[in-house]
């Protein structure tokens, strides 16, 4: 079976490609969910609803997470609500974007 943080290590390849950072360092995943089916669920957003790479990056996630041995279905949840904000970005990422001199 494929485990959640299987799915998050291929999370992290997937770069946004203004900010140069992955999704995770970026905080965009709210959630993932994995079946016994091997089903996979990632619930997203993106830093804003007006994203010009909005489908470059969710075609990107869901590619990659197809390739994943034994996968045999990809589900992605965009969300807009909590609306992303920069602090919802890991401290690493803070500190390369320069929003960790705001908090």
């Amino acid at each position: 079976m494929i485990s959640k943080e299987q799915v998050m290590d291929v999370l992290r390849t997937i770069n946004d490609p203004e900010l140069n950072l992955n999704l995770v360092e970026l905080g965009l995943i709210y959630g993932v969910e994995v079946s016994e089916q091997n089903e996979i669920i990632v619930k997203l957003t993106m830093t804003t609803p007006f994203c010009p790479y909005a489908p470059q990056i969710l075609k990107e996630t869901e590619d990659k997470l197809k390739a994943m041995p034994e996968v045999k279905e990809v589900k992605l949840e965009l969300q807009w609500d909590p609306p992303w904000a920069p602090g919802m970005m890991d401290e690493e990422a803070k500190a390369k974007t320069g929003f960790d001199m705001y908090e």
